[in-house]
């Protein structure tokens, strides 16, 4: 089987809880259903029975000023306790008692935090005024994979070589890794800039010496990649740049071949027959 040399593993991120921010790492396992200890967690809106989500700014407009991060190694198979920052800087654990109570409080809404899946699973997505889009200024209903917090698919890849292309578009734009929220980021050799990440689509890529994902459809973005985070501030251009020249796509999505170790400096080969 032939391979081209695709770059190498430069960051490894989960988000140990749906639409919170997550945290970087510099190896993980990834199991069948994806990367270990990666959305196990999300906030469930108790009125509605629906998950919460960031991609509802106009009812969620804060959860990006929280983070979480496991207090230990994640699991494959248990959902091990994770440690939620709230944005006044106190530190709330999923095991306290008290911690619906105190995310309902700060997020004045109620909400419960769960680690078991409904049944059917669906989140609210707000489409911004933006006639590049399929919907403009409403609010729909969307379906979540079975039995996962995931928006669309298990694992999302995104190529450094894409960020230096948006920000070639847009030089105003911050197009930084966190707006986007990947579990992998893929840098080149050279200071190479374009969607590389199209070509791989309908085919396989193996990463270091264990993990084989095959990559099944580009990730189109929505109006969480506007929102501020941090010191990142609102921009609705940084959609509109993808729209406007990818089709709102930034990234690919994977489904996994063979899982195992993944590291940063793993080398990442695209497979051909």
């Amino acid at each position: 089987m032939a391979s081209e040399n695709a770059g190498m593993i430069s960051a490894v991120w989960r988000y140990p809880v749906k639409s919170m921010m997550g945290e970087v790492v510099l190896s993980t396992q990834i199991s069948e259903k994806g990367i270990v200890g990666d959305r196990v967690y999300a906030l469930m809106d108790t009125e509605t029975g629906k998950v919460v989500s960031a991609k509802n700014p106009k009812l969620w407009p804060d959860m990006f000023s929280f983070r979480s991060r496991y207090s230990q190694p994640p699991s494959a198979s248990t959902a091990v306790p994770v440690n939620i920052t709230l944005p006044c800087g106190t530190t709330v654990s999923s095991s306290d008692i008290n911690v619906n109570k105190v995310l309902s409080s700060t997020l004045g809404r109620s909400v419960e935090l769960v680690s078991a899946v409904p049944d059917e699973p669906t989140l609210e997505e707000y489409w911004p005024d933006m006639e590049e889009l399929d919907h403009q200024d409403t609010v729909t209903d969307e379906a979540m994979p079975a039995g996962t917090f995931y928006d669309l698919a298990i694992i999302h890849i995104l190529s450094i070589p894409t960020l230096r292309k948006l920000s070639s578009l847009y030089p105003k734009g911050q197009f930084e890794v966190r707006r986007f929220r990947p579990n992998l980021v893929v840098n080149t050799d050279t200071e190479q800039t374009g969607f590389i990440e199209n070509e791989w689509i309908g085919k396989k890529i193996a990463i270091g010496k264990e993990v084989v994902l095959n990559i099944t459809e580009p990730c189109p973005r929505c109006v969480m990649t506007t929102l501020p985070q941090g010191d990142l501030p609102r921009d609705t251009g940084i959609l509109r740049t993808a729209a406007q020249n990818n089709n709102a796509h930034v990234g690919v999505y994977a489904e996994v071949v063979h899982g195992g170790t993944v590291n940063c400096e793993d080398r990442v080969t695209v497979l051909s027959d």
